[in-house]
């Protein structure tokens, strides 16, 4: 079983930072992962995704704002969210891919507000 801990949200001010993390539990590699978010009455959608080579793709709302990165030695993916809007407001989900199966992390809220 793959569990997916996600840490680093809270309320920031519009143009600040946060940095998110997302733990993978156990000595596995997880090739492909990825952050969505969902706002209030909003669908999920892709944030940032990371394959094992580090290679990367952003939403067009957030390239230039956000970067995505991975620690293969720690299981951890980060996403460093600068010049944060108030419209970056949602709960953020990890999610890795795993034999052909998607794993999601419970989320963390994201509120930026003045």
């Amino acid at each position: 079983q793959v569990q997916l801990v996600e840490s680093g949200g809270g309320l920031v001010q519009p143009g600040g930072s946060l940095r998110l993390s997302c733990a993978a539990s156990g000595s596995i590699f997880i090739n492909a992962m990825g952050w969505f978010r969902q706002a209030p009455g909003k669908q999920r959608e892709l944030v940032a995704a990371i394959n094992g080579g580090a290679n990367t793709n952003y939403a067009d709302s957030v390239k230039g704002r956000f970067t995505i990165s991975r620690d293969n030695a720690k299981n951890t993916v980060y996403l460093q969210m600068n010049s944060l809007k108030p419209e970056d407001t949602a709960v953020y989900y990890c999610m890795g891919s795993y034999y052909g199966i998607d794993y999601w992390g419970k989320g963390t809220l994201v509120t930026v507000s003045s």
